[in-house]
């Protein structure tokens, strides 16, 4: 067994070679890149070592541009470590796999250990096989405070995942906030209970639920995020699960009704009109929402968006007239297209999910995100369009975990370890012109049912790091070598930054949630 067969995600190239660098108090650690700060401050708290700019044994950083994107070699001698690195994302990644080659000790906070730290001698080369390795946070179901995104932004960085796509606005609540438009977080952002379990199977509380982002908030979790390699694409959610904004601003509706922000889970009925004010008011907030991203790629929704209240308005159907469409579902993709052209205005382009694909001709640039299935990413790659993969029946990371009859409100598919780790985001068949066209996959935390950092521990983890080693590592699998590595080596690691996984063998006792009813599909 090689001392690199510790590294989660696994890197693509790795010849070991005899000896080892110790660290200790003459060790230098030296270079000019953002990744070097970073890792001086986690290993100085780690290892309570000074790792200076001068020393006798040296660790030295720099950039090399004959390497690709995100790419970075890493040659340790029993005198050097050599990294060099495409470019400063490349170079983080490196510091994670130094990191990691030290073992568990180096992600405390604090020195426990009683050795030597060291790194075993030999050279590796590495680079992501996707461009695209996302998770989704949803932050509208249930809030999640600013320390504990930032806490999931480390989390993500170590595990070499790049973009965080940001759920920010659903039914159930608004969490940015908008200057032009206060009411969506002094009204939306709070709901009076929330349903504790599966839809009308579970139980209203009587715990009122809320919380946002300012503006200034969201700047730093981009900043916190950049400075990790991390991209955070924002997602305003139109035309349908917008409940929480129609309460904040009835007039945005289609029925007149004063509405509260939804205590239920599920496709809601109500979705916004499509008057111009309405428009108008939504590219507002867009214009706000890139004052704050620097994302190129901002989320629109565009999912689950039912139809009835358009079918039974006389505004809708004038606006049908007016623009030749024959189906709410036309005008469905009208509403995307207004926002959708009003983002490229502003050099952005959008990502929506897969129902944009079916209700007209997509924007151009837009990116398709696969979440029904994977037949709609096909469909959308072999007509030339970008595709993130995120398919609920392989990659959503709030459905259970097993069939064990203490697993916490069992919803969803049946998504073990293994299955996320088997997970192959290019389609089989998949000819290598659309092939070129998936960007990567996305796993997605809905939180529903997440209703504390705790939970969310628990339903992403060890899964999101399978799914880690599927988007960076080369298409071979090892299900065997895979799980030594994650319960030998990697499983340690989240012990030490106290990450509360679900074990292996099921969960332990104050994890589940008895009497609180799921719906397993």
């Amino acid at each position: 067994m090689s001392p690199f067969d510790v590294l989660l995600p696994r890197p693509a190239e790795v010849e070991p070679a005899d000896g080892v660098f110790p660290l200790g108090p003459a060790t230098a650690l030296i270079g000019s890149l953002p990744a070097v700060e970073w890792l001086r401050a986690e290993l100085r708290a780690a290892t309570g070592l000074p790792l200076t700019e001068s020393g006798v044994a040296v660790i030295a950083f720099s950039l090399d541009a004959s390497l690709p994107a995100e790419g970075y070699r890493l040659e340790i001698t029993p005198t050097a470590v050599w990294i060099r690195a495409g470019d400063e994302t490349g170079a983080l990644y490196a510091a994670q796999s130094l990191r990691q080659l030290l073992g568990p000790a180096a992600f405390r906070r604090s020195p426990v250990h009683s050795g030597q730290f060291e790194l075993p001698c030999g050279v590796v080369l590495d680079r992501p096989r996707f461009g695209w390795r996302g998770c989704l946070l949803d932050v509208a179901r249930h809030f999640l405070p600013r320390s504990d995104v930032f806490r999931f932004l480390d989390l993500m960085a170590a595990h070499k995942l790049n973009v965080l796509h940001l759920h920010l606005t659903d039914d159930q609540g608004w969490r940015m906030e908008i200057e032009r438009y206060p009411r969506l977080t002094t009204i939306g952002a709070w709901r009076e209970r929330s349903t504790v379990g599966h839809g009308k199977l579970g139980a209203l509380d009587n715990r009122p639920h809320g919380g946002y982002y300012t503006k200034d908030d969201l700047r730093e979790i981009v900043a916190y995020a950049s400075a990790r390699g991390i991209t955070v694409v924002p997602e305003i959610d139109v035309p349908g699960h917008t409940q929480a904004a129609i309460a904040a601003y009835p007039e945005l509706g289609n029925t007149g009704d004063q509405l509260g922000v939804w205590t239920g889970w599920g496709i809601n009925p109500n979705v916004v009109n499509v008057s111009d004010e309405t428009v108008k008011f939504f590219r507002t907030v867009f214009d706000e929402v890139v004052e704050v991203f620097p994302s190129e790629i901002i989320c629109v929704g565009g999912d689950e968006v039912p139809l009835d209240q358009w079918s039974a308005s006389p505004q809708a159907r004038a606006r049908m007239a007016e623009q030749g469409l024959t189906t709410e579902a036309q005008l469905h993709g009208w509403f995307i297209r207004q926002m959708a052209v009003h983002l490229a205005e502003r050099g952005r382009r959008i990502i929506g999910w897969d129902e944009i694909a079916e209700v007209g001709d997509l924007p151009p640039g837009a990116i398709v995100a696969s979440w029904r299935g994977e037949q709609a990413g096909v469909d959308a790659a072999r007509a030339g369009h970008q595709v993130v993969m995120c398919p609920e029946q392989h990659v959503y990371l709030d459905h259970r975990q097993s069939d064990h009859p203490g697993e916490p409100i069992p919803v969803g598919y049946l998504s073990t370890l293994a299955d996320v780790y088997a997970y192959e985001p290019v389609p089989a068949g998949l000819e290598a012109s659309a092939a070129a066209q998936v960007l990567g996959a996305q796993a997605q935390l809905w939180t529903e049912h997440l209703d504390t950092p705790r939970r969310l521990d628990y339903a992403a983890f060890p899964r999101l790091s399978a799914f880690a080693e599927v988007v960076w590592s080369p298409a071979e699998r090892d299900p065997e070598a895979f799980l030594r590595r994650l319960s030998d080596h990697h499983l340690p690691r989240l012990d030490a930054l106290g990450v509360e996984y679900r074990p292996l063998d099921g969960p332990h006792p104050w994890q589940t949630r008895p009497g609180v009813p799921g719906l397993p599909r």
